[in-house]
C-alpha cells in the first residue's frame, strides 16, 4: 500500500464509520435518521425505514471493504463509497432545489438544513473515493512511520468532514452575534 492509498482509505473509511455509528447509536438515533429521510419526501413512506437500513448497511460495508488489505476489496469499497456519495449528492440536490428545509442527519444530530454545501461535499468525497480506487494496489516503497502519518492524516480529515456542519455553525453563530451587536467604529 502507498501513502495516498492508506490516507484515502482512512479518510473515507473513517468518515463512513462515523456516519454509520451515529445512526446506529441507538433506536432513537436510527429513528431520527429515518425521519429525516421521510422529511425529504423522495420515497413512499413504506420504503423509508428499509431505505434507511440499506444506507447504514452500505456505509458499514464500505468500512469493512476498506479495512481489508486485499486491493480488490479496497477498490470495491471505494467504488461503493463513490456510488453512495453521488446518490446522496443527487438526493440532497433534489431536496435543496425544492426548498425543503430538512436537517442533515448524515453524521448524527445536526440541525443544519441540507443545502448546496452538502452536495459539494459529497461530490468532492466521491472524487476522493475515485482517486482511492485509482491508486489502490499501486506499488511503491513505504516506511512504517509514513504509513502511520498517512493514516492519521486521513482519519483527521475524515473526522473534520464529519463535524464540518458543527464547525461552520460555530462561525455562523459568531457572525450572527456580531451582526446583532451592530457596527463598532471609532467614536
Amino acid at each position: 500500500m502507498t501513502y495516498p492509498e492508506v490516507g484515502i482509505r482512512c479518510l473515507i473509511g473513517g468518515m463512513f464509520l462515523i456516519s454509520a455509528a451515529t445512526k446506529l447509536a441507538g433506536p432513537r438515533a436510527f429513528r431520527a435518521f429515518a425521519d429525516s429521510l421521510a422529511q425529504m419526501r423522495l420515497f413512499p413512506a413504506p420504503l423509508v425505514r428499509p431505505l434507511a437500513a440499506l444506507v447504514v448497511t452500505g456505509e458499514c460495508l464500505v468500512c469493512l471493504l476498506l479495512a481489508v488489505p486485499a486491493p480488490a476489496a479496497a477498490a470495491g469499497g471505494f467504488v461503493l463509497a463513490a456510488v453512495l456519495l453521488l446518490a446522496f449528492a443527487g438526493a440532497v440536490a433534489v431536496v435543496a432545489g425544492r426548498g425543503t428545509r430538512t436537517p442533515c442527519r448524515c453524521f448524527g444530530t445536526s440541525s443544519t438544513p441540507l443545502g448546496l454545501r452538502h452536495v459539494v461535499r459529497n461530490v468532492l468525497l466521491a472524487a476522493v473515493a475515485g482517486a482511492g480506487a485509482a491508486v489502490t494496489g499501486a506499488a511503491g516503497r513505504t516506511q512504517p512511520a509514513g504509513l502511520v502519518l498517512a493514516a492519521l492524516a486521513g482519519l483527521l480529515l475524515g473526522g473534520l468532514v464529519a463535524v464540518l456542519d458543527d464547525i461552520l455553525g460555530l462561525f455562523q453563530s459568531l457572525d450572527t452575534k456580531a451582526a446583532a451587536a451592530g457596527p463598532r467604529g471609532p467614536r
